[in-house]
């Protein structure tokens, strides 16, 4: 159990704790084991809250028009129904961020395409605590206009986060 506090404590960046733990294990351990327990679920609840708290902050920053998942989209409609499941689950697995390619949905309005951009980015959020931005198509040519008319072309691109759609 010593290096599970040790190691927990290091994730949430108390170094100064790591050595107060470690020092009060060597020379109490003893008389200290009663409130491990207590130590282990203050722990887990602090690294729970920050793991929520970081999700909430970046799905806030991400700018998602409507929180959207994957089981919500119903692909036996009618609008959707030229839209082939398997590619889209292949998309949620999120492979196509490792190896840095792109994604485009194209289709007509009501065709679910922000849907499903939005279920993939909430998904890569969640799932890889990536950092996503959400732009319509006609705010990204605005922003990218906007900068090159300030002639800063290229600040958008290395702020980018996973995807822009």
């Amino acid at each position: 159990m010593r290096r599970y506090v040790a190691t927990e404590l290091k994730e949430l960046r108390l170094l100064d704790m790591v050595g107060a733990w470690m020092d009060l294990m060597a020379q109490r351990e003893s008389q200290i084991a009663a409130s491990k327990w207590l130590i282990e679920h203050l722990l887990q609840v602090e690294h729970t809250d920050r793991a929520m708290r970081s999700i909430s902050h970046q799905m806030k920053v991400a700018r998602f028009p409507i929180h959207r998942d994957l089981a919500g989209f119903d692909f036996a409609c009618e609008s959707a129904a030229q839209i082939d499941e398997s590619p889209i689950n292949t998309l949620a697995s999120l492979e196509f961020v490792d190896t840095a390619q792109n994604v485009v949905f194209i289709g007509g309005p009501g065709s679910g395409k922000t849907h499903l951009a939005t279920a993939i980015g909430v998904a890569g959020i969640i799932q890889r605590g990536l950092r996503v931005r959400c732009y319509c198509t006609v705010d990204l040519v605005n922003a990218l206009e906007a900068e090159k008319a300030q002639g800063k072309a290229g600040g958008l691109r290395s702020r980018c986060c996973a995807w822009i759609w």
